[in-house]
């Protein structure tokens, strides 16, 4: 194999045919302008034509099954190996799918917990005990000498029916004496009919019986061990695996020793299923919890989310769910109910009895009232029928509903709670139950890695348990060790995928990569350092060399400044975005990179270049939110000020409690407050100064949409005035085409032999599916008749090809469409294409292309703007220009909030919020707060402590 990767001719998107060459088995970073070209190269091209070799390689059966991936827009490429890209956009929304699960380290877990667990009994906590049938003759054996006894086999124990035919069988079997309900009885007497045909044993059907057939008596002596020996094994085979012995004394009661080859509760011999793996997983009927199905969640109904307006009256609709036009049959039902029970129709909620409440909510029971109405006719009419209240009522809806528009109606109503059986572990009480050195399944999954690394590390076992453990105890330390090595020690196993971060779940699959040992592999990583903080930056890069170093080639999209510096070859490409990158501006060493001054990212490197502390910090005023007693996740019982008019960072290291306290608590107080949203905000005592707001903003980096039809142009708006201005031209007016017309989500305007795609695709079976322009429009999405209208010369399908910086000169006298353009600018995406297909941007662009939609709504000077590390994707320029942007809104006297781990943009901000000291349980308490300056005083502060060479180079401390 050829010793570099070379690429030649590459034109993916905004590539300039690119030519390069990179070193193979080293760490490559890839950098420049966001929109430069990177992820084009480095996923769209290398990664992509890897994996189409890789699946080229299989037999065509194999490949119709898994689809192929389109050949990349490349002349050529040599010298690649096998693919694996480890990007942010996979993290899995299965509720079933966790931490635990995705790395594995839980499969190891449920192995370990079948193999060496010790099983107690659910309810009473009694240790379970099982013996082999040679285990079982040595304790018979210690019975005393001359001692008599006989070996039962309990074929019933506590079961209802009859028995007559199970009598008459073992009698045909050859037995001759049996206990039947305490009562020494001979089979030969009770088996068969009598000369009418009804059974001689007559057992009450409906009440409990004891069966123990009798298989021998013995007297403790020498030489009975073959004797014993087949008796018990008998007894055993007759019983399912159960016996006992009963040791006869005539002076006193017998005593009556249980034995079971299962695991059995050793007072009553109470018999429980053999462990497997399958039993402590909550994806199987074995292991689940029947309640939750193993979600360990489930949906209950809230009385507040039913009544969100208490003040109104059950006439005036304070049943939400009740109060729509469909529902005219319960409010009938609602009146028949108020009358029967003497509860005013017209006396606000608040104002009504606890028991009034009660009936309303809960129901009658089966008790049937009239319900009078009168028909369409005019004439009165009734029927009967039960109440069973509003809350069983929409129980029952939820657990019914055919669609799940259905039940996404009904959970509005209802909040998702633990489950009360397995409190949220998801197993069976069984699974729960089973101990390793006093700890359970869910107590390992419930620790944070951290801690459950160091307890599992401390297991004491003894000799025949070490031998078994120790190869499954070996996969899970090397599979945790990965994870604290990523820097993801204050996350649990029993976490959610569906509630990880990007950079979390990046970084979690790295760990598993790393834990599969492959080498000769390209490893295609998209900002690792993403949701890092500065603290675990070091451990995170250790992790890429080792991933290095074990024989494979890394390849890194990443602006993170100490990542680029430990790179052994740098590629930067630019010099601009869009129509102004997909150049390579550099292509070697980080030294050489310094020294170039074509670069941007070589000035910045070299410290050329910087982004600027604010002259002047902005001095909070006397507006405050203040949060008090926070104590969701991880928060221990904090109190916090925010500053209202100001910049501020809520900062700390992963998994501190940033999160939980901005977007859990602070985010849905003021969408409760002012909105009046049916979602609970996280745990705290109070929050106040939250009438000081009237609008907020929340900026994350969900996809802006899911299919092609969803692009910049349509989700800022600015799609709908550039359609109204089409229509108001002189021939869109002769024609009387509307601004519909130029829609190509409907029929009109739009090319019916593609529904206004652009492609159609061709299904190829045994080659990738082939998606062609449309023969009739050329891709341009419209009819003839639509694009032979033109504003400027250009027709609509010109206006979507166009990037924002070239549509903003374009419409330069069309105000609306302006306002849109600048915000799209002003954010650093001038030059993405105002048709871009949504599921073509990155996180951190559809957070820019969100950011950009508030920007152009008229500010009301009282908004809060939340934002989640809004430098995601962010070149350094592009950072400076965001900074802008925010600066600009504050100005306005709103009030930003960002998590945030980007120093540039820490040392930007009014104020600082700092939690920590560490992640998970060693987090969720206030570090520090205060502007920067004070922040970087503060020794115990990891921010402050990466914060304070900044500011003490650039003279502000």
């Amino acid at each position: 194999m050829a010793e570099n990767l070379i690429v030649k001719g590459a034109r993916e998107h905004n590539l300039k045919a690119v030519d390069i060459e990179l070193p193979r088995d080293k760490l490559i970073v890839f950098t420049g302008i966001s929109g430069s070209g990177k992820s084009s190269l480095a996923f769209d091209t290398i990664y992509a034509e890897g994996q189409r070799r890789y699946v080229e390689s299989l037999s065509a059966y194999a490949r119709q099954f898994l689809g192929q991936m389109d050949k990349p827009d490349v002349d050529f490429i040599e010298g690649l190996s096998p693919a694996i890209s480890i990007d942010q956009k996979s993290a899995s929304r299965n509720p079933r799918s966790t931490v635990g699960t995705i790395t594995e380290v839980y499969d190891y877990l449920r192995l370990l917990f079948a193999r060496i667990g010790t099983p107690h009994d659910p309810e009473t906590g009694e240790k379970l005990v099982r013996q082999t049938p040679p285990q079982i003759v040595d304790r018979v054996m210690e019975i005393e000498m001359g001692a008599r006894f006989q070996i039962l086999a309990p074929v019933v124990r506590g079961r209802k029916g009859t028995y007559d035919t199970l009598v008459t069988d073992l009698a045909g079997q050859g037995f001759t004496r049996a206990l039947i309900d305490g009562e020494m009885t001979n089979l030969s007497d009770v088996a068969g009919t009598n000369d009418d045909g009804t059974p001689i044993l007559q057992l009450e059907r409906y009440e409990m019986h004891d069966i123990s057939v009798i298989i021998d008596r013995l007297v403790m002596r020498e030489g009975i061990n073959r004797r014993l020996t087949d008796s018990i094994e008998t007894a055993l085979k007759l019983a399912s695996g159960v016996m006992q012995i009963e040791i006869l004394n005539d002076q006193a009661e017998s005593e009556i020793l249980t034995f079971s080859i299962h695991f059995s509760r050793p007072s009553d011999g109470k018999s429980f299923e053999e462990l497997e793996p399958r039993n402590f997983s909550f994806n199987s009927p074995y292991g689940a919890c029947v309640s939750c199905d193993g979600l360990g969640t489930r949906f209950e109904v809230d009385p507040q989310l039913v009544i969100p307006n208490p003040d109104l009256s059950l006439q005036e609709g304070a049943i939400a769910p009740w109060s729509t036009g469909r529902s005219k049959y319960f409010q009938l039902l609602l009146s028949a109910v108020a009358e029967h029970n003497i509860i005013s129709m017209e006396t606000p909620w608040n104002k009504l009895t606890k028991k009034s409440k009660k009936i309303i909510l809960d129901g009658v029971g089966k008790k049937k009232i009239t319900v009078n109405y009168t028909n369409r006719f005019g004439r009165s009419r009734n029927f009967q029928a039960t109440f069973e209240g509003v809350i069983p009522n929409l129980r029952r809806r939820h657990r019914e509903a055919d669609t799940d528009k259905q039940r996404e109606q009904i959970e509005g109503y209802m909040r998702q709670i633990p489950c009360p059986d397995c409190e949220g572990a998801r197993l069976k009480p069984l699974s729960l139950a089973v101990t390793i050195d006093s700890l359970s399944i869910a107590d390992l999954c419930n620790m944070s890695i951290k801690e459950a690394a160091t307890r599992i590390s401390k297991i004491k076992l003894n000799k025949r348990e070490k031998l078994i453990a120790d190869p499954i105890l070996k996969e899970i330390n090397s599979r945790m060790g990965f994870l604290l090595d990523v820097g993801l020690e204050y996350l649990s196993l029993h976490r959610a995928a569906s509630t990880l971060s990007g950079g979390e779940a990046q970084r979690i699959r790295l760990a598993s990569q790393i834990g599969s040992g492959l080498v000769g592999v390209l490893y295609v990583l998209d900002e690792p350092s993403i949701g890092l903080h500065q603290r675990d930056n070091k451990r995170l890069i250790e992790t890429l060399e080792r991933l290095r170093d074990i024989g494979n080639s890394v390849l890194v999209v990443e602006h993170d400044e100490e990542t680029i510096c430990i790179a052994d070859h740098v590629v930067d490409i630019g010099p601009g975005a869009g129509e102004h990158g997909g150049d390579i501006v550099h292509s070697g060493s980080v030294s050489q990179l310094k020294k170039n001054k074509e670069s941007i990212t070589g000035q910045y490197i070299a410290g050329k270049k910087t982004i600027p502390i604010p002259r002047e910090r902005r001095i909070p005023s006397d507006k405050w939110i203040t949060i008090k007693g926070a104590r969701e996740h991880n928060l221990k019982n904090i109190n916090v000020e925010i500053p209202l008019g100001c910049f501020v960072s809520v900062t700390g290291v992963s998994g501190s409690g940033k999160s939980t306290l901005v977007n859990d608590i602070l985010y849905r107080s003021l969408m409760q407050q002012i909105y009046k949203s049916k979602v609970a905000p996280g745990l705290h005592t109070t929050i106040e100064g939250l009438s000081s707001l009237d609008k907020v903003i929340n900026i994350d980096q969900q996809p802006i949409g899911r299919t092609p039809r969803s692009n910049p142009a349509t989700y800022t708006g600015v799609f709908d005035n550039v359609r109204k201005l089409f229509a108001q031209t002189t021939e869109s007016k002769v024609r009387g085409y509307m601004p519909g017309r130029f829609s190509f989500n409907v029929k009109g305007g739009r090319c019916e032999a593609c529904s206004g795609d652009g492609t159609i695709k061709i299904e190829m079976h045994f080659l990738p599916d082939v998606y062609v322009p449309c023969e009739i429009c050329s891709g341009a999405r419209y009819n003839r008749d639509t694009l032979d209208i033109r504003f400027k010369g250009k027709n609509i399908a010109d206006i979507l090809n166009m990037p924002c910086e070239q549509a903003l000169d374009f419409f330069e006298n069309q105000p609306p469409i302006v306002r849109h353009m600048q915000t799209l600018v002003d954010v650093g995406l001038g030059y993405v294409r105002l048709g871009q297909p949504a599921p073509t941007l990155s996180g951190g662009e559809a957070q820019r292309v969100k950011l950009a939609s508030e920007l152009a709504k008229r500010s009301t000077g009282h908004t809060m703007y939340i934002l989640d590390e809004p430098t995601t994707g962010l070149h350094f320029e592009d950072v400076n220009k965001l900074l802008d942007v925010l600066s600009r809104l504050v100005d306005q006297g709103n009030t930003i909030v960002v998590i945030e781990h980007n120093l540039d943009v820490i040392k930007s901000s009014d104020w600082i919020i700092d939690l920590g000291p560490n992640g998970g349980d060693g987090g969720g308490t206030v570090i520090a707060e205060g502007t920067p300056e004070e922040i970087a005083k503060t020794r115990v502060s990891y921010t402050g402590n990466f914060l304070r060479p900044i500011l003490d180079k650039a003279g502000t401390l």
